[in-house]
């Protein structure tokens, strides 16, 4: 009885760390550059000796997220950039260290330093990127920042930086407790610029989270988690029941 109990609790703990992973997905369906996360779990066989498994627990596996590119958003907005394909934006993280994103809402704060939509600098080829007072700003595809200073006439546009653009392996990133993108312990480091990689100007990409399908999730594991409390419950009944045969006739 206790091998099923613990079998069931086991299945129901994962539904639920299942179920916070797909609705985290659902929560930001529309945010900027969000990636969704995968929830995978599979059966472990516990082994007693030799021989067959003598029962199977759940496992959670390594977390994941789908780095697949989401719809391009149209703005209209010189500062707003969307990579093309597979790459990052480098952005100095709050702890200082370097972190990336596809969040390419920019704007310039009051001091001039070039920020994402929640504030965190842009990283350039010198550290955090800092725009002079300006008429128009103008970013290129290889990331370039080209601005044309105050009082000066259109024909005299000067470039201030180059946005960081990174394209690391998948297997060698994952994603932080902060919402960045971050190397892998074992991966420590910066990345060198990837001139490769591109971006377009007057666009935003959108979240790559596929609603219907996270929602499905949602209620599919809904059913699974009713289902392993309720092998607990009648886990429960049957042992009461054994109990009870048990007992001494008096």
């Amino acid at each position: 009885m206790d091998k099923a109990l613990y079998i069931a609790m086991s299945g129901a703990k994962h539904n639920m760390r299942a179920q916070t992973v797909h609705a985290n997905n659902l929560a930001n369906v529309n945010t900027t550059g969000f990636k969704a996360d995968f929830a995978r779990a599979r059966s472990m066989p516990i082994y007693f000796g030799e021989g067959h498994p003598t029962r199977a627990y759940a496992l959670e596996e390594i977390p994941a997220t789908d780095f697949r590119q989401g719809p391009l958003v149209e703005t209209g907005r010189d500062l707003d950039v969307a990579v093309e394909g597979d790459g990052f934006i480098a952005v100095q993280s709050p702890d200082g260290s370097e972190a990336y994103t596809r969040a390419g809402s920019l704007f310039i704060d009051a001091l001039g330093m070039l920020r994402t939509g929640n504030g965190l600098p842009v990283l350039g080829n010198g550290g955090p990127i800092a725009i002079p007072a300006a008429e128009k700003v103008e970013i290129s595809g290889d990331g370039s920042i080209t601005v044309i200073a105050l009082g000066q006439g259109v024909d005299a546009p000067v470039q201030v930086d180059r946005i960081k653009l990174v394209n690391p392996p998948t297997d060698t990133i994952q994603r932080g407790i902060d919402g960045l993108i971050h190397l892998l312990d074992d991966a420590q480091g910066e990345l060198p610029a990837d001139g490769n990689v591109r971006i377009i100007s007057g666009f935003v990409e959108g979240s790559n989270v596929n609603a219907v399908n996270e929602l499905t999730s949602v209620m599919s594991l809904a059913r699974q988690y009713e289902m392993q409390v309720k092998i607990m419950q009648t886990v429960k009944e049957d042992s009461e029941a054994s109990a009870r045969l048990l007992q001494p006739a008096s």
